[in-house]
This record gives structure tokens, C-alpha cells and sequence, in this order.
């Protein structure tokens, strides 16, 4: 049996990226956007952390979180949302037929993937990297031909924020990007 070392770093940030079982396209859907934004809120009562950047694309998202001094449980945070979100819309994307003795022992549904990739980041330089990188992911992937098309992530945010300026990042800004 494989054994995940991860990052455990009290008050850290994190880039994750979550996908959906099998690559299905759902993420978009406004049902699963809905689940998913009330799973994170309610989450984040309970358990705090901050969300840096977030994109959710058809079939995977990224975010970037801080946590809280004292505080390294993300996988704690991610359990409960990814649960929340697969009971919330067990009703239309649960597959019986992709069920497996595994995915029965382990009590998971056909929502998502069974893990996630997580990265501790420790530098300015790393940390404005990845954001990049969540911001141009749509335009990555050929949703859109700029980032201030997708409605989906924190890039508005950010662009009030004063972060990004609105006409940041198209087509010709993926070259620079870190290949997370």
C-alpha cells in the first residue's frame, strides 16, 4: 500500500488541486457550484482558513488557502467539503454502476477523485506563481480566449483588488507559467 507523505506545516499555504472521479465534466454545473460554495462556507465556520485564489474548471479546480497559525489539517478541511458536495448532489451525479469494492470500503461516492495534489508554498516568488497559474488556467485549457472571461475563480476579486489588472493574462501568458 502506497504511504503519502504530505506537507504539515502549521499557518502555511497551500495550492491544491482536486479532481473530479473519472474527469467528469461537472464542476460547472450550477447545482455543484452552489453545493460546493456552501460546503466551503460551512466548512470554514467550523474550521477557518482563508481562500488566496480559487478556479473551478469542468472537471478539476485549483485554490491556493492559508491556514491558521497553529493549524495544519487541510485534509480535514478537504474530507468535509469533498463529503458535503458528493451528498449534496448524490441525486444527480452519483453513479451506482462505477461503484468498487474499494470505493465501498473506503465510504466514497463517484464525485471525486480519491486524492488530491497539495503543494506547501514558501516564497513570494512561488506563491505569485501559482496564482498566475490559477488565474490562467481556463485560458490553459481552451475555455477561454482571455482570463476576464471566466466566471468561475477569483480573478474579478483579485482584479478589484487591485492584483491583476482586467486585460491580464490571454492566450500568449501560458508560456510562463509553472506546469503544476
Amino acid at each position: 500500500m502506497s504511504r503519502y507523505r504530505r506537507a504539515d506545516i502549521p499557518g502555511a499555504t497551500y495550492f491544491f488541486t482536486v479532481l473530479t472521479y473519472r474527469r467528469r465534466l461537472i464542476l460547472c454545473d450550477a447545482p455543484v457550484r452552489a453545493a460546493l460554495r456552501d460546503a466551503v462556507k460551512k466548512v470554514q465556520s467550523r474550521h477557518p482558513f482563508t481562500i488566496d485564489a480559487w478556479v473551478s474548471l469542468p472537471d478539476h479546480l485549483h485554490t491556493i488557502w492559508t491556514l491558521p497559525a497553529g493549524d495544519a489539517n487541510y485534509a480535514m478541511r478537504w474530507s468535509l467539503i469533498k463529503r458535503r458536495v458528493s451528498l449534496a448532489c448524490a441525486e444527480h451525479y452519483h453513479r451506482t454502476n462505477w461503484m468498487t469494492a474499494s470505493k465501498i470500503k473506503h465510504r466514497e461516492s463517484t464525485f471525486w477523485q480519491r486524492r488530491y495534489w497539495e503543494h506547501c508554498i514558501t516564497t513570494e516568488s512561488d506563491y505569485s506563481r501559482h496564482r498566475d497559474y490559477i488565474a490562467i488556467n481556463p485560458v490553459k485549457h481552451g475555455l477561454v480566449t482571455q482570463v476576464r472571461d471566466w466566471p468561475y475563480s477569483t480573478f474579478h476579486r483579485d482584479v478589484e483588488r487591485g492584483i491583476y489588472p482586467l486585460d491580464w493574462g490571454g492566450a500568449s501568458a501560458i508560456s510562463c507559467l509553472p506546469t503544476n
